[in-house]
């Protein structure tokens, strides 16, 4: 059996997370060293190294989501459109961070991070719920 990955660990609870969407299949939660406010981590509850060996119909499922998330953060968070990155080097566990952003270098990693107040990862946490209609 393969070790846990920290998000195994949130999805077990073991690990505190700003949760903004959870089902059966799929778990969103804000990024804690966010490249900008309302960044958030979209992965599967099924703990799988790698995007492309996800099975077929929980990938799609997943891309599903991403594309109901990336709407609800768009208008919680008043920005031009809702970045996608998927490298997948940092934890084994797929993943899609969705960002918020209005120009392209804020897609850029060297820009995380890791000073926001647990208040403001509530109060945007709660402002893309309220936006989740699906």
């Amino acid at each position: 059996m393969q070790e846990k990955s920290v998000f195994t660990k949130i999805i077990d609870g073991e690990i505190p997370a700003h949760k903004v969407y959870e089902d059966e299949k799929v778990l969103a939660f804000l990024d804690i060293h966010p490249l900008t406010d309302g960044h958030v981590l979209l992965i599967p509850k099924d703990q799988v190294d790698y995007l492309f060996d996800l099975p077929d119909e929980d990938y799609r499922y997943l891309w599903e989501v991403a594309k109901k998330l990336a709407h609800a953060m768009k208008n919680a968070m008043k920005t031009l459109r809702v970045g996608v990155i998927v490298e997948g080097f940092a934890v084994p566990h797929t993943h899609i961070h969705l960002v918020p952003i209005n120009n392209d270098q804020e897609l850029k990693h060297g820009a995380r991070r890791g000073d926001t107040p647990d208040e403001k990862f509530k109060e945007i946490a709660k402002r893309i719920k309220t936006e989740i209609n699906f």
